[in-house]
């Protein structure tokens, strides 16, 4: 049992004094004690109950909550690689996945963080699925030029910015994470067998779902360059240090290591559709029953000082019903 004043303080307080006067009386008056106690005793309740005796309850939202859609898009120069579907890119069958995941979830907000030799928020998290749908129809690799390596925790510091950001404002939200990227970790010097990553497992507690999906093959593929005023059609392959045309290779084991830190599944992608398993799990009204729609209210408990009220009241009523004169025609026969 606590408190929550019903009225401001200041006015119980108040309410205070014609109380504390009426018991002085009660005791200052022998002949009509009883009759001031009962008088105070109403007012004291009526106190009682402006200070708000309350209790503490838990109670269920009934608001459905608004699905919060992350897109981590990997655009280094490795998405480029031709051992997607039939040759296609990687990066082709990722911009695919997005349009498709975007399109299961229409009433969602969505956000698209993409990442090569920076991070950078492509979208802030908006309503309109359209832009996500523009952005994934543009989107290209990072200009060859200006390439150093992938990095797969680059976008770690963006993406806990943006999720624990709308963690924070709508704590009651459900927050889906779709990583897509090969997993090929490379910064010129060392490669995913010698990298050591931040790990993504502090953003488990604010990811309710998603998917690390996987780009690429065992075998690999080559990549074409991407130079500005050049039609990718026609670029050149992407040489090593010795001039042969370099191969990328998917890293799977480094993308099921970020899935378990994400506490999200992995999937490896090798055509477009069929992502049913990918977003057919989400469901918000499920998902939120995880106490962050549960609210502590406090519930007024006034009720029983309104029936001691109410008895009060009725005493005083036929207390005052004894003092009357009788009725005059009665008084008249009485004489």
């Amino acid at each position: 049992m606590s408190f929550q004043p019903l009225w401001p303080l200041w006015v119980v307080i108040v309410m205070l004094v014609p109380v504390g006067y009426a018991v002085a009386l009660a005791f200052l008056r022998p002949g009509r004690r009883a009759s001031w106690l009962r008088r105070a005793g109403v007012l004291a309740i009526v106190v009682l109950a402006a200070a708000g005796p309350s209790v503490l309850e838990e109670r269920a939202t009934t608001a459905r909550s608004t699905i919060n859609v992350f897109f981590v898009v990997d655009l280094t120069g490795s998405m480029a690689a031709e051992d997607y579907l039939d040759g296609a890119t990687r990066l082709s069958g990722a911009t695919a996945d997005v349009v498709q995941i975007t399109e299961a979830f229409p009433s969602a907000r969505y956000s698209v963080i993409g990442w090569d030799s920076q991070s950078t928020v492509r979208l802030p998290l908006t309503t309109d699925a359209n832009a996500v749908i523009s952005w994934a129809d543009t989107a290209t690799q990072e200009l060859t030029a200006y390439s150093s390596g992938s990095q797969l925790d680059r976008p770690l510091d963006q993406l806990t910015q943006a999720v624990t950001g709308a963690a924070e404002r709508h704590p009651e939200d459900v927050r889906l994470v779709y990583f897509l990227s090969d997993g090929e970790n490379t910064d010129g010097s060392g490669s995913s067998a010698d990298a050591v990553l931040a790990t993504y497992e502090g953003l488990a507690p604010y990811v309710d779902g998603g998917a690390v999906l996987g780009y690429g093959t065992d075998e690999g593929g080559p990549m074409r360059r991407y130079d500005l005023g050049v039609d990718p059609a026609d670029s050149e392959y992407i040489t090593d240090v010795d001039g042969s045309v370099a191969i990328s290779r998917i890293d799977e084991q480094t993308l099921r290591t970020i899935a378990g830190q994400l506490g999200v599944s992995y999937a490896h992608r090798t055509n477009p559709g069929n992502i049913g398993a990918l977003v057919g799990g989400v469901d918000a009204e499920t998902i939120v029953e995880d106490g962050r729609r549960v609210t502590s209210v406090y519930r007024p408990v006034v009720w029983p000082l309104a029936l001691v009220a109410l008895g009060l009241l009725c005493w005083e009523v036929v207390a005052l019903a004894g003092l009357l004169p009788p009725a005059r025609s009665e008084w008249e026969e009485d004489q």
